[in-house]
This record gives C-alpha cells, sequence and structure tokens, in this order.
C-alpha cells in the first residue's frame, strides 16, 4: 500500500465512525500530492430526507465558504498579478460608488487586503436576503449600506465586497469565472442535501444552502461554488504546483497578513484550528458551514478533504463536526510523516 492510500485510509476511520454514530449523515474524505491521486473514499449517505440517497465518490457538495478560497481569493490575486490591483488599494478606487454620498466613509478606506485577511472590522454577515428582492438591487444596497467598523471579525461581508470588485473588473459575473470543474449549477439529483430551509420551505439540493448567497443570485463572493472530492483535490494538486496562482503569490497565502492571524484568503495554522495541531507551518486551509473542509500542507507537498453533509437535514443538532475535522487532520498527518 502506498503513503497516500494509508493515509487516505486512516483519516476515512475517523470520518466513517462518525457517519456510524449518526452524527453526520454522510462523508467523503481523499487526499492528493502534485504528482499522485486523488485518492478517495466515500460512506453513508448524501440524502436521508424525504428520500434517502447513497453518497458517492462524485457526490456533489455546497462548497459554502470553500467559495471564499478557491474562487474569489484566486480570482482577486490574478487581478494583483496582472497589475489590475494592488492589494493595499482601497476598495472605493474600484468601487467608486461605494458609499459614494459621503466620500469620507470609512468604509471607503478599507483595502483589498484587509478583505482577504478578514481586518476590515465590517461585521461578520447582514441578513441581506430580506433587504428586497433582486440580485442587482441587493447588490446596490450592500455597496450603499453605512456599515459600522468594528472588531476584526471572520466576515462574510469582505468576500460580497470582493465578489463584486472582481465582477466589475473583469465584466463578468462570477458564475461566468468557476474554475475547471467547479459549478454554480449543478444537476441536484447528483448533488448531497443541505438544510431544510424554513425561509425556503424545502430542503436544500443542488441549490446554494447559505441564502444571502442564493438572494444574491445563487453564487456570490463568499459561497455558492459546487464540487466534488476530486475536483476539490485538483485544484489543490493544481495549486501546490503552480498552476493556479504564481510561485511568489503562493508563499503569501501563507503569511500572516495585516497583522492578524490569516494569510490572504486562506487560514494558517493556529492553534485548536480545524486542520489539527500535527500539521507543517506552512499548511493553510479553509471550512465550509455545510461541513467541508480542504488543507493544503505547502511544506509536506500534499492536501485533504473532508466533504460532509452536517447540516442535513438541520443546522440547529451539534454534530461534533470542528473535533471531526481535527482528527482527521491529525491522522492524515501522522500517517504522511509515518508517525502513525
Amino acid at each position: 500500500m502506498n503513503r497516500l492510500t494509508a493515509t487516505v485510509d486512516a483519516a476515512f476511520e475517523r470520518a466513517a465512525e462518525a457517519v456510524a454514530a449518526g452524527r453526520i449523515p454522510g462523508a467523503v474524505v481523499g487526499a492528493v500530492t502534485p504528482d499522485a491521486g486523488p485518492e478517495v473514499l466515500w460512506t453513508g449517505r448524501a440524502q436521508i430526507v424525504p428520500d434517502e440517497a447513497p453518497m458517492a465518490r462524485h457526490t456533489v457538495f455546497d462548497l459554502a465558504s470553500l467559495t471564499k478560497v478557491v474562487h474569489t481569493t484566486t480570482q482577486v490575486l490574478r487581478l494583483v498579478e496582472g497589475g489590475r490591483v494592488d492589494l493595499d488599494d482601497p476598495l472605493a478606487r474600484h468601487l467608486p460608488d461605494l458609499f459614494q454620498y459621503r466620500t469620507d466613509a470609512p468604509v471607503r478606506r478599507i483595502t483589498v487586503r484587509q478583505c482577504l485577511a478578514h481586518r476590515s472590522g465590517l461585521p461578520a454577515v447582514e441578513p441581506i436576503y430580506t433587504w428586497g428582492e433582486g440580485p442587482d438591487r441587493l447588490k446596490a444596497l450592500v455597496l450603499q449600506k453605512d456599515w459600522a467598523i468594528g472588531e476584526h471579525v471572520y466576515s462574510d461581508i469582505n468576500f460580497i465586497l470582493l465578489g463584486i470588485l472582481v465582477e466589475r473588473l473583469t465584466g463578468r459575473p462570477l458564475a461566468d469565472l468557476v474554475p475547471a470543474g467547479f459549478t454554480a449549477r449543478p444537476d441536484p439529483m447528483s448533488c448531497a442535501a443541505t438544510e431544510r430551509c424554513m425561509w425556503r420551505g424545502r430542503v436544500m439540493r443542488g441549490e446554494v444552502h447559505d441564502e444571502n448567497a442564493f438572494s444574491l443570485g445563487g453564487l456570490a463572493g463568499h459561497a455558492g461554488l459546487f464540487g466534488t472530492a476530486d475536483t476539490v483535490l485538483g485544484f489543490a494538486r493544481d495549486l501546490m504546483a503552480g498552476r493556479v496562482l504564481a510561485r511568489a503569490t503562493l508563499e503569501e497565502l501563507r503569511r500572516p497578513q495585516a497583522g492578524g492571524v490569516r494569510g490572504l484568503g486562506w487560514e494558517i495554522r493556529a492553534p485548536a484550528w480545524a486542520g489539527g495541531s500535527l500539521c507543517a507551518p506552512g499548511t493553510i486551509g479553509h471550512t465550509g458551514f455545510t461541513g467541508v473542509g480542504l488543507w493544503i500542507d505547502l511544506d509536506r507537498g500534499f492536501a485533504w478533504t473532508l466533504l460532509t453533509n452536517r447540516v442535513h437535514p438541520s443546522r440547529h443538532v451539534e454534530t461534533g463536526i470542528q473535533d471531526l475535522r481535527r482528527a482527521v487532520g491529525n491522522r492524515t498527518a501522522a500517517v504522511w510523516t509515518g508517525a502513525g
């Protein structure tokens, strides 16, 4: 058995235990290197209500906040690499209508770097889907809101604004810019179900779980991307190999930004983070609310993913997802390094 296969087998045991215990409906675990894989294992069910559907290798997941790093961060950094944007540009340089009736407003001084690193002071989330109807109207309201600037928190608003910036500078909707293999418009029958949504009155399957992304057209800067484990791992393989971003940019992904504990978009290793305590210092990663996650060990040259539908049929259940993520990450690192 090769090292990659052994690593996935060991990590998969933790996910299979969680499914067998009924904590989550199903899971897919996989790993990849720049030169080998992906190796992928799966278990459980993609849907349990109103009908049952089995999990499969090619089940499509709502990737939730993985959208922030796989799609939006990548698009922004490509604009930086192309000289269209500087990381320290204020958003208002490229979004001149950002709270345009008061040019001295603090929100107009927030930079691209601060948004990527979640150091803007913008709030974590707002119920944008309750403000009105129509993606264009809602985007206009996002731009014209007098956002209160407070403590530095992980913020969907940062990435909703970055998504609008990408659309403005490319002249194309985010849905037309999705990376190869991903989609914003999946076949529902191929998808893992998420929540029975009280607002929409149905189980979400093939429709974005995030209410704000749904109301903003299905794909926004913070959520709305769909993909399989193979697709997610293929992205990680290409990123490690320098086929997504330039090598110099890749180094910036794992460097703390703006006085914080995050890199550019990506989380970096920190105490109690979801990637576990055994990963190398050069590991980056990100999770998504629906139960998904991707971690890339840039020092050791491998990546792993854990994709679950932990919010199905409800988000209001404690599934132990954070403990599961850390257990999978630690088992992955231990076997990969020969310690496990």
